[in-house]
């Protein structure tokens, strides 16, 4: 099936239309502009809930585009000799590594702190 109007997950209700000359269109939602990293306000925490008891560290709080978020994962990654993931704003740390990443996003630049117990 030949699809011309684009990704059908992406169409936000639209079915069917009977107009020939019907041509979908719809606004992509803006990311927001990367602040610089000392406005940047994130949080650090150990989160285990979901993940089979394996204890992640997540860091919450950056606003900016995922390219952005992406290159702060492998930074973190990268310093902390671990894997990990981003995804809806939020960076996961595979293992605790809490005071790692505060001293390596501190050093950077960010205002990082612990949130949580």
């Amino acid at each position: 099936m030949n699809n011309k109007n684009g990704n059908r997950k992406n169409r936000e209700g639209i079915v069917y239309s009977t107009s020939s000359d019907f041509e979908y269109s719809y606004q992509q939602s803006e990311e927001a502009e990367t602040l610089p990293p000392q406005q940047q306000n994130l949080k650090v925490f150990l989160d285990k809930s979901g993940r089979a008891g394996k204890q992640v560290t997540l860091i919450s709080g950056f606003i900016g585009t995922s390219n952005d978020l992406d290159t702060l994962t492998k930074l973190l990654k990268t310093k902390c000799g671990v894997g990990g993931s981003s995804k809806d704003h939020e960076i996961l740390i595979q293992g605790d590594v809490r005071e790692k990443v505060v001293q390596i996003l501190v050093k950077e630049g960010y205002k990082a702190k612990k949130a949580g117990g």
